[in-house]
């Protein structure tokens, strides 16, 4: 099989530029480097069949050079951050759904076999039930969300409109090695690189919002399991462990992990504009389609996680201001 992975220099896309190129595929592995990071790719750069291409999902020309003959595309590439959704709306809005949509234009006129889009949890915003399935109102509270949500939407679109099979996965929130301790999303990384450099993690509020977190390894399997289904899965699927964890137990616990329990305590600051307050998955859907449940725990997971940091992760950290 040959498929395109944008974003592929990323946390999710490196994985996945990893399982398959070392199963034999043909990866074309697309990336700006805007959050991706060359070494997480590094390693595969010798084989031959992996090919890194660096560039921008909002460059439809190189999209149709690049994606003739393209059996499969995980698109992954997308501003994630986000604060500097924020600061940039435009330039999220360019990127998550011009982007998208340069993506599904050119899949579509090439007649690519499947498209299996990256969402995320954070289309339904703030928890108005619990657990979230997939009928969850769409109330992202910041541009991400919404640029997010705007993309979904259009691989709807498509699918409804022109019978392509493109698969939507709502990942929650998903954490493990190659994760970047920047921005938003990477909180469990944040605080990690602050309590292993001795400085005390910052929550913002009083903590108690609520995240599902899996580990990596589960979410690559979700999308493996996605790519090979027999038949289209073209309604949205969510993939979380069901598992609510409040960002004041989560600090504690990397404190623990990190063997800093006697020394540091959080530090709360004002809230967040636009924090989402609860998530937890109802991944019923995924279990029943494809089969999946997540079979690291939260616990489990961290634990690996931590011990990743401190072997690999403090070589590449960003400095604390």
């Amino acid at each position: 099989m040959k498929m395109l992975i944008t974003g592929g220099a990323g946390f999710i896309g490196s994985h996945l530029c990893d399982k398959y190129t070392k199963e034999g595929h043909t990866v074309l592995c697309l990336d700006n480097f805007m959050s991706g990071n060359l070494m997480n790719i590094r390693h595969l750069l010798d084989y031959r069949n992996f090919k890194l291409i660096e560039g921008d999902i909002r460059n439809y020309e190189l999209l149709d050079k690049v994606m003739r003959d393209v059996d499969t595309v995980f698109h992954l590439a997308a501003q994630i951050h986000v604060d500097r959704s924020y600061i940039e709306p435009q330039l999220t809005y360019e990127v998550n759904v011009m982007g998208t949509q340069n993506i599904l234009e050119v899949a579509r006129l090439y007649d690519a076999k499947r498209v299996i889009y990256a969402s995320t949890s954070e289309v339904y915003g703030s928890a108005q039930h619990v657990p979230i399935n997939e009928q969850h109102p769409l109330n992202a509270p910041h541009p991400y969300g919404a640029s997010k949500i705007a993309a979904d939407r259009m691989c709807y679109a498509y699918i409804q409109t022109y019978g392509m099979d493109i698969s939507i996965l709502r990942l929650f929130n998903t954490f493990g090695p190659r994760q970047r301790d920047i921005g938003y999303g990477g909180v469990i990384s944040i605080f990690t690189r602050r309590v292993l450099s001795n400085v005390p993690p910052i929550i913002y509020g009083d903590g108690l919002q609520t995240r599902d977190y899996i580990y990596i390894d589960d979410a690559v399997r979700a999308y493996d399991l996605v790519l090979n289904h027999k038949e289209p899965i073209t309604d949205p699927i969510n993939f979380g462990s069901g598992t609510e964890v409040s960002i004041l137990d989560l600090a504690n616990k990397v404190i623990g992990f990190c063997g800093k329990k006697d020394s540091l305590r959080p530090i709360h600051v004002e809230s967040r504009i636009g924090e989402v307050k609860r998530l937890i998955a109802d991944s019923s859907k995924a279990r029943k389609l494809v089969g999946w449940e997540a079979k690291c725990n939260f616990e489990e997971g961290l634990s690996k996680f931590v011990q990743w940091y401190k072997d690999y992760g403090l070589e590449e950290r960003i400095k604390i201001e």
